[in-house]
C-alpha cells in the first residue's frame, strides 16, 4: 500500500529561498488582513487562554481550551510540552491523551501568532518536522510566527499505535502487494488480519478516534492554547486534508492556511488509489525521460522501453527477490518502495539511477536502503510508527468493503491508468476491508463556507498527490485559491521555485492572496 503522503522522509531535504515577498506578486484587493491575530479585549490573554472569544471555554470542553502548557527547553532553540485532549470529543469527561508539541519562538520575539505545521503521512511527526523550520520556511515567516509542531494522536510521541513488533512490520511491508494465486491472496489476507488484530489490541478505545476529524478538533485546541483567535497553518500532503477538515468544522476560525500538495477530499478509497497510481506513473515517466536523455542510463535510450524495463523488473522481483547482502531480500513490495521514494524529489533521481544499475546486476541493497528510508527503518529498527498508523487513519477516513472479487474486477481500470503501478494499487483497499472498527467521527463533506481565503498548492507532476487533486480541493473549498507549481516532485514550497516561495511567504506574512495572473509558477 503506497501512501498519499509520505513526505516525512524528505522533510529535512528542502530549503526555502529566503527571498523577501514582492508586493507585485499579490493583489491588494485580495488580502486577508482581517485574519491577523489582534491582542485586543476578548482575544488571547497572556496565559495563552481566551477571554470570551472561545465558545467552548465555558462549556464541557473548557478545561482543554483553557489549559496552560508547561514549556521546557529542548534541542534546537525549541520549547517542548504536551497538550491534553479528549479521546472522544463527545465525552469530554472521559479518557484523555497527551499530544506532544514543540515550538520555535519567532525570531526577534514578536510574533503574529503561531504557525501550526504538519508534514503529512498520515503518521508523520509534526514535532520532527517543526525542527526543520529554518530550512523549510523563509526568514520573514520565521520572524512573524512561532512555528508549532505536534504529533497527531496515535503518532510518534502522542500515544503511538504500535500493532506489531519490528519483525512483524518487516513482514507486513515485504508482503506480496499483487497476489497472483489463491494461495497468495490467502497469505496476504492472513498478514493483514493479524495486523488489524494487533492494532485493536494495542490501541483499544483510541482506535475508532484516529480519524482526521478527531485530529482537526485537536488542532483547534492547539490554536486556542497557543493564544490565537484564528488558525495559521501550513500542511503538506496529508496535512492538507487536516487543514481542509479543520476549515469545514471551524470556518470562522480560519486565518492564513496553506495546503501544499493537496489531496482530494471527495474521492472514495478505490478512486484515491487509482488516481495516485496514475500520479506515480506520471512521475516515473518524467524520471525515465530524464534518464534516457543522459549519456549513461540503466534504462537505455528510449522512454517507453525504459518505463517497461522498470515494470518488468518489479515483476521479476515477485518471482525471485534479490539478494541484498543482509538477511532481508528485496521483494516486489520493497522494490516498489525503493523506486517510489526518489520520485518524491527530483534531486534524488541520480540515486535511483545508481540503485537500478546495481539491481539489474543482481544487487538489491541500494533499493532496500531506499525502501527503508521510505518507512524510516534504521539498522536498529523503525524510528517511527508511520507504517502502522497510516492504516489506522486511512481506514477510518476512507472505509472500504471491497472483496477480493471486487478488486480483481477493478484491475483492468487500474492497469489502464498506470501500467507499471496499477495492479499494486488496485489491491490497496484490501487492508481497510478487514479493519476492525468504524470511525467514531467520520470525515464531513467539505466546502468550508464562510472561511477566509485558503491557499491550495499543487505541483503538475507530483507523484503522491496528483495535480488534479489540488485543482479539485481548490474547487471544493468555497474560498480556495489554487497556486500551481509546474515541476516534478512532491509539494511545492521550499523546492527551489522562487515564485512559489515568495507567493506563499507573502500570503503567510502579509495575508496577500496572489492575483489570478500570479497563480502559476
Amino acid at each position: 500500500m503506497l501512501v498519499a503522503a509520505l513526505a516525512l522522509v524528505l522533510a529535512g531535504c528542502s530549503s526555502g529561498t529566503g527571498d523577501e515577498p514582492k508586493d507585485s506578486e499579490s493583489s491588494a484587493a485580495e488580502s486577508t488582513d482581517a485574519s491577523k491575530t489582534e491582542q485586543t479585549e476578548g482575544g488571547p490573554t497572556e496565559e495563552g487562554q481566551t477571554d470570551g472569544g472561545e465558545p467552548e471555554a465555558s462549556g464541557p470542553l473548557g478545561r482543554f481550551y483553557s489549559q496552560d502548557v508547561t514549556w521546557e527547553s529542548c534541542p534546537g532553540a525549541f520549547e517542548c510540552g504536551t497538550v491534553k485532549v479528549p479521546v472522544d470529543y463527545s465525552e469530554p469527561d472521559g479518557q484523555t491523551l497527551d499530544l506532544a508539541v514543540n515550538r520555535r519562538p519567532a525570531d526577534g520575539g514578536s510574533a503574529v501568532g503561531a504557525l501550526i505545521v504538519n508534514p503529512g503521512g498520515p503518521g508523520a511527526s509534526g514535532v520532527d518536522y517543526a525542527q526543520q523550520a529554518v530550512a523549510q520556511f523563509g526568514p520573514e515567516v520565521l520572524r512573524s510566527y512561532d512555528v508549532v509542531g505536534f504529533d497527531p494522536r496515535g503518532v510518534a510521541a502522542s500515544e503511538p499505535v504500535e500493532c506489531l513488533d519490528d519483525a512483524g512490520v518487516d513482514e507486513l511491508l515485504a508482503a506480496d502487494p499483487d497476489p497472483d494465486t489463491a494461495a497468495e491472496v490467502s497469505e496476504i489476507e492472513t498478514v493483514l488480519s493479524s495486523f488489524a488484530a494487533g492494532c485493536a489490541d494495542d490501541a483499544g478505545a483510541l482506535l475508532p478516534h484516529l480519524s482526521t476529524t478527531d485530529v482537526a478538533r485537536d488542532v483547534d485546541v492547539l490554536r486556542a492554547v497557543m493564544g490565537d483567535e484564528s488558525l495559521h497553518y501550513y500542511g503538506a500532503s496529508y496535512g492538507t486534508f487536516i487543514g481542509a477538515v479543520y476549515a469545514e468544522l471551524f470556518p470562522d476560525r480560519v486565518g492564513r492556511v496553506v495546503l501544499d500538495g493537496a489531496v482530494d477530499p471527495s474521492l472514495d478509497n478505490e478512486e484515491v488509489n487509482r488516481q495516485q497510481a496514475a500520479g506515480f506513473e506520471t512521475a516515473l515517466r518524467a524520471y525515465v525521460d530524464s534518464c534516457v536523455a543522459q549519456s549513461e542510463c540503466p534504462l537505455g535510450k528510449d522512454l517507453q522501453k525504459g518505463v517497461d524495463r522498470v515494470g518488468a523488473f518489479l515483476d521479476e522481483l515477485d518471482a525471485e527477490p534479490l539478494q541484498t547482502g543482509s538477511d532481508r531480500k528485496l521483494t516486489q513490495s520493497l522494490g516498489l518502495y525503493g523506486v517510489a521514494l526518489p520520485l518524491y524529489v527530483e534531486s534524488y533521481w541520480p540515486v535511483l539511477d545508481q540503485a537500478l544499475t546495481l539491481a539489474f546486476a543482481g544487487d538489491g541493497s541500494a533499493l532496500l536502503t531506499l525502501a527503508d528510508a521510505y518507512w524510516s527503518r534504521t539498522e536498529s529498527g523503525y524510528s517511527g510508527n508511520t507504517a502502522q498508523v497510516i492504516y489506522a487513519v486511512n481506514c477510518l477516513d476512507d472505509p472500504s468493503d471491497a472483496t477480493v472479487a471486487d478488486i480483481k474486477e477493478s484491475i483492468p481500470s487500474f492497469e489502464k491508468a498506470a501500467p507499471t503501478f496499477g495492479r499494486t494499487f488496485a489491491w490497496s483497499p484490501l487492508a481497510c476491508a478487514q479493519w476492525p472498527v468504524q470511525p467514531a467521527s467520520p470525515v464531513p463533506d467539505i466546502d468550508a463556507t464562510g472561511a477566509a481565503p485558503i491557499l491550495v498548492v499543487g505541483t503538475t507532476r507530483d507523484p503522491a498527490t496528483p495535480y488534479e487533486w489540488a485543482e479539485s480541493m481548490a474547487d471544493q473549498l468555497e474560498s480556495g485559491v489554487l497556486l500551481t507549481r509546474d515541476g516534478d516532485g512532491h509539494t511545492a514550497y521550499g523546492q527551489g521555485n522562487e515564485c512559489i516561495d515568495s507567493t506563499i511567504n507573502a500570503y503567510l506574512v502579509k495575508g496577500a492572496v496572489p492575483a489570478p495572473a500570479k497563480r502559476r509558477c
